[in-house]
Parts: structure tokens; C-alpha cells; sequence
């Protein structure tokens, strides 16, 4: 319960931190981060052999930071779509190998998205910068 706690409380910290700092695209991201991470909780079914709900969030997700890299000036969200891309093969190296522990398969689902959210907070934190050198093409 503690390492839930703990998520939580930092997807609140990079939500709030990018409505405070971020611009128009990092606010985006943080809430669809937001609302992606309440879904999965919300849904997770582990008695399945593949948690298709949450599969189907990191897929979303995915196409959601695909489509921010692919029309953006930034390059965040390129790292975070790599990254999501690693979330979603764990569900797909699930559904090729059934007998993956299910440790292993949630540790899978999980991992990726800290790193995500340490990508999303930086890029917060140094919108500022981009104002500044007016390179901030989304206000």
C-alpha cells in the first residue's frame, strides 16, 4: 500500500507542478497521466491472464504521446512514447509467455512510468527556460 501511496503522491507532485509551471502540452500530459494512472488502479483485474483494460490504457497513452511528439517542437515526449512503448510490450511478452510470474508482469506495468513522470516534471521545471528564449510554441 506504501509504493501506491508513494506513486500517487508523485503524479500529484508532476500535476501540480505543471499546472504551476508547464505550458499548455506538459499541463495536457500531466492530466491525461493523471487520468490514465486512476483508470488502471481502478480497473485492474488480476485474475486475468492479461490485464486487457489496462493494456488498453497504456495503448492510449502510447498514441497520445506519439501523436504529442509528432506535433510538438519538444523532445520529451519522444522519450516518453520510447517508454511507453516498453510498458506496453510487457503486456504483449504476457500474452506470448502466459506463464510470466505475476510479480514480473506487474513489475513490468508499473516500472516505466516513473520515469515518465521524472520526464513530464523536468520538462515542467524548465518550460520557464523556453519562455524566456521565446522558443514556447504552445502558450
Amino acid at each position: 500500500m506504501v509504493h501506491i501511496a508513494l506513486y500517487y503522491g508523485l503524479v500529484l507532485l508532476v500535476v501540480v507542478i505543471a499546472l504551476v509551471r508547464g505550458d499548455r502540452e506538459i499541463r495536457i500530459a500531466a492530466i491525461v497521466c493523471l487520468c490514465a494512472s486512476a483508470l488502471s488502479t481502478a480497473l485492474i483485474n488480476v485474475e486475468t491472464q492479461i490485464a486487457v483494460s489496462v493494456a488498453l490504457i497504456d495503448l492510449g497513452m502510447l498514441a497520445f504521446f506519439v501523436a504529442l511528439a509528432l506535433t510538438t517542437h519538444r523532445f520529451w515526449p519522444l522519450w516518453a512514447a520510447g517508454l511507453q512503448l516498453t510498458t506496453l510490450m510487457g503486456h504483449g511478452l504476457r500474452l506470448l509467455q502466459p506463464s510470466l510470474l505475476n510479480i514480473a508482469y506487474a513489475a513490468a506495468m508499473r516500472f516505466w512510468a516513473y520515469p515518465i513522470l521524472l520526464i513530464l516534471l523536468a520538462a515542467a521545471l524548465r518550460s520557464d527556460r523556453y519562455r524566456r528564449l521565446g522558443l514556447d510554441f504552445s502558450a
